[in-house]
């Protein structure tokens, strides 16, 4: 999104954003202001950002205005005296004048400050921003959060309500890190200045040109993911939680597939693949993570281990999803095969899985067809079930445990307990799936559930009727913390201020 293009509207819009952010505890100062440029110094337009903290190592993200070398100071003091220098990339057109540069040598469990500044023409610099992090799995223990579904369904940053004070909550539980379980944007939900609710309250969005149409060129799916960061709360946290980031849907558009041909008079451009070409890299450009596969294992020490799927990139049709061929899914030979493989070698306590379309909900797309893995036959495995039947047996029968599920995607909060003992299909090991979300928008739910692996709700805090809005709280983000003494995984179901709805304790086998 370039700051030129803003509308007047749009910018005291986003304004009132960020002062009723900082009402909330926000620092604006601290966040950089987004869209205000000024001559003869570069300005970082988007905060600070950092991600894949993992191994002593972790990305720190921002973006200038203009033409300009990254440059981060790095120290353990607050003040940042005896800091460090790292260069950091060229900042220019070709990234949307986005970058991260790569910290080495940062010591698990302890603190790390950080200070960022863009070297401009003539050796002008920005001013600085600073964050702060916490390398994950030191000897207490590893928590970090998660939820997804980022302004859906019309609802974006509303300065009315303090912006996306989710954020906020999430950043005070002082996680050690942040899992975006997909749906980062909405690249197909367009926002209107206002929405009348059915009881005559107005919400108000904060617009701009790239929010106003569904997302085609890659300016727009640029535009999408840089809207997020105009809100205070979200820079905040972004500048001291590390990040990791999963794609689902709406990133490109909902409940695409591989191949897919759009019958949506509101696109002209009607192919599924080029638009997630476009759509993939502003979500690289736009967030502090590394290039390479979504899919990955990410290693927090000997208590977790958590499994990064892609659900998106190698999805088949949606279709009935009845069929019999176990070659199908929605993960893919290559990544079903290092899923299985890399469950079986793990010497975590904890396995988590984040998958970000959940097992054992139905998810219809339309009608006829599905779009997630189960598809309401309670029997034994079909269609994509085959794909996570597979997956289960080959873990159950090498003796992985600690195997546990986190996901969002359907707009509420739960807890599903899945066990054989109920299940059509029993060759595996009980295990729990928790969902979470949405972040920020519209709630719905609940969907039922498929019986073929045996899940029971043992939670569930859904809207009273679909696509409620965020002004009636139903806005849900999850916790996992593991104890380092006891080993324990504790689980907490949260709401929009953070207040816990629900809550359970996994011992340690």
């Amino acid at each position: 999104m370039s700051p030129q293009n803003w509308s007047r509207r749009g910018l005291l819009g986003a304004a009132a954003a960020l002062g009723a952010s900082a009402a909330l505890g926000g620092s604006p100062a601290s966040a950089g202001t987004p869209g205000l440029v000024r001559r003869g110094r570069p300005v970082l337009t988007h905060g600070v950002q950092t991600g894949d903290a993992v191994g002593g190592t972790a990305n720190i993200w921002t973006r200038a205005d203009r033409v300009g070398r990254m440059v981060v100071e790095v120290s353990d003091r607050p003040d940042l005296r005896h800091a460090r220098t790292v260069l950091g990339p060229l900042l220019g057109p070709g990234t949307d004048f986005t970058g991260r540069a790569k910290l080495r040598g940062l010591r698990t469990g302890e603190k790390t400050f950080y200070r960022v500044r863009v070297v401009g023409d003539h050796g002008a610099e920005s001013e600085p921003l600073t964050g702060s992090l916490t390398m994950p799995g030191g000897k207490d223990g590893v928590s970090f959060v998660w939820t997804g579904d980022i302004a859906g369904q019309g609802w974006g940053i509303n300065p009315d309500i303090g912006g996306m004070r989710i954020f906020e909550a999430m950043r005070r539980v002082r996680p050690d890190f942040y899992l975006c379980s997909g749906d980062t944007v909405y690249a197909d939900g367009p926002l209107a200045e206002s929405v009348t609710l059915a009881d005559g309250r107005v919400w108000r969005n904060v617009v701009t040109p790239e929010k106003s149409k569904v997302a085609e060129t890659l300016t727009e799916y640029r535009g999408q993911f840089s809207y997020n960061l105009l809100d205070a709360n979200v820079r905040r946290f972004f500048a001291e939680v590390p990040q990791l980031n999963q794609w689902d849907d709406h990133e490109v558009t909902n409940n695409w597939y591989p191949g897919e041909i759009l019958e949506d008079a509101r696109y002209t451009e009607k192919r599924v693949d080029v638009l997630a070409v476009r759509s993939r890299q502003a979500f690289y450009e736009w967030t502090p993570i590394s290039p390479g596969p979504v899919y990955k294992k990410v290693s927090y020490g000997p208590l977790l281990d958590v499994f990064v799927l892609d659900m998106r990139t190698f999805k088949d049709v949606n279709d009935g999803n009845v069929y019999a061929d176990p070659k199908r899914g929605l993960l893919g030979e290559t990544q079903r095969r290092w899923l299985t493989e890399e469950l079986r070698k793990s010497k975590a306590t904890w396995k988590v899985i984040a998958n970000d379309l959940p097992l054992g909900l139905v998810v219809p797309d339309g009608a006829t067809a599905q779009e997630g893995v189960a598809q309401g036959d309670p029997g034994a495995p079909l269609g994509r079930e085959l794909e996570f039947a597979g997956i289960l047996r080959d873990a159950h029968r090498h003796g992985v445990k600690g195997i546990v599920l986190v996901t969002a995607d359907v707009h509420y909060t739960a807890a599903h307990h899945y066990d054989p003992a109920r299940a059509a299909f029993d060759d595996f090991t009980p295990f729990w799936e928790f969902v979470s979300g949405p972040a920020n928008a519209g709630a719905f739910g609940p969907n039922a559930l498929d019986g073929t692996f045996g899940p029971t709700a043992a939670f569930v805090h859904a809207p009273p009727v679909a696509n409620t809005s965020p002004l009636d709280g139903f806005q849900h983000f999850g916790e996992i913390s593991i104890d380092g003494r006891s080993k324990d995984l504790t689980v907490k179901l949260r709401d929009i201020d953070g207040a816990v709805l629900w809550t359970k304790t996994l011992l340690h086998m």
